[in-house]
């Protein structure tokens, strides 16, 4: 398949509520989007790197720049075959896998179309729905997260995700597992802690969390397998696990019970699956990360979390659940009666980008 043509789209989405984890504040969902053209089809990713570079090295910025004067080029002159042609011929440029993983789900949106199929099928998925949660970050005060947390579940929400930091973490986690003494419950240190704080965060143990996600550093992964021999609670990866190496490494060393997939994190949906491949090798459970997609990064998330190893719900979350408007014609919403998310069935990503909204969000688009 020869790429026709390319537009890059830097857009600029309002959040309806702020989304503070231990490290940063999210006000605005800032993205760079990619609508690829070929045999007369359409097809689009897109980048999670955020405008600032806080949970990577990698920023609207730079995924802009890279993809302009890198990836793009490549792509308009090659005869791609399939997924793992496109990873070959991107593999020179060093990192940058947010960068990589928006071109390819572009890629990825053409050749399912083309076949006419969705990306489940494509991928070996299966189901109509996937297991989906909601990611709380921290809110001013305990009242406030238990209000939050109240409204989420009144929606209909079986599995809560709490952004933790050093002096909001027990006493959140206690508020919560009081009120809600059966709800799946989990916590996000977005890596503030260090293995100096072990003996404070075996007290997370006594609140039957599902998971306590990436407390230590995000280059870390031998502290972490410190850390899970101390405690009882699983540890999973997430800002770690930047390749199939990694997690590799991470199994070996028993740094963790869990692996958090982000496809953008990993340099892409083909990388995510051959992870999810090799934790269910090994008896790791794995779930879907998010990074505040909007609802094309969205559907291509739920296509992949059918996989059979995606045993855990997922941070997918309905539309709703950030924006005001999404920026497809049917955003995605909570089926209450099960905590789930429908997944497309319609040929490659199987939605249908609002163009309107998308003239109004746009920065600025470039043909490239």
């Amino acid at each position: 398949m020869r790429i026709d043509s390319l537009t890059l789209h830097h857009i600029k989405m309002p959040l309806k509520s702020p989304f503070q984890t231990s490290r940063w504040t999210e006000l605005d969902r800032e993205c760079v989007l990619i609508e690829a053209r070929a045999d007369g089809l359409t097809g689009w990713g897109e980048c999670v790197a955020g405008a600032i570079p806080n949970y990577s090295y990698e920023s609207v910025g730079t995924t802009w720049h890279v993809l302009r004067d890198f990836l793009v080029p490549m792509v308009r002159e090659a005869d791609l075959a399939d997924a793992p042609a496109y990873h070959a011929l991107v593999a020179p440029i060093s990192g940058h896998n947010m960068a990589k993983a928006g071109l390819e789900l572009a890629v990825w949106d053409l050749f399912a179309q083309r076949a006419g199929q969705s990306l489940q099928q494509m991928w070996g998925g299966s189901g109509p729905r996937v297991r989906t949660g909601v990611s709380v970050g921290i809110q001013p005060t305990s009242e406030h997260l238990l209000e939050t947390v109240r409204g989420y579940v009144a929606e209909g929400y079986q599995r809560v995700k709490l952004k933790i930091k050093p002096g909001r973490d027990v006493s959140e986690c206690a508020i919560i597992r009081q009120h809600y003494p059966d709800l799946l419950l989990q916590g996000d240190g977005n890596s503030v802690y260090r293995i100096s704080d072990a003996e404070h965060l075996k007290a997370l143990d006594a609140f039957d969390l599902l998971l306590l996600e990436q407390p230590l550093g995000m280059d870390d992964i031998v502290d972490h397998a410190r850390l899970q021999a101390q405690v009882k609670t699983p540890i999973c990866l997430d800002e770690s696990i930047h390749s199939l190496d990694h997690a590799r490494w991470a199994i070996e060393l028993k740094a963790c019970r869990i692996v958090n997939i982000k496809p953008g994190r990993v340099g892409g949906y083909w990388i995510g699956k051959q992870i999810h491949d090799l934790c269910q090798a090994h008896g790791l459970p794995v779930w879907m990360g998010g990074m505040l997609e909007t609802g094309i990064g969205r559907a291509a998330n739920l296509a992949l979390a059918s996989l059979p190893n995606f045993s855990l719900p997922g941070d997918i979350s309905a539309s709703a659940r950030y924006f005001h408007e999404d920026l497809i014609t049917e955003p995605f919403r909570l089926n209450r009666e099960d905590s789930t998310l429908t997944v497309p069935t319609g040929p490659g990503l199987g939605v249908t980008v609002n163009r309107a909204l998308l003239r109004r969000v746009a920065l600025t688009s470039l043909d490239v």
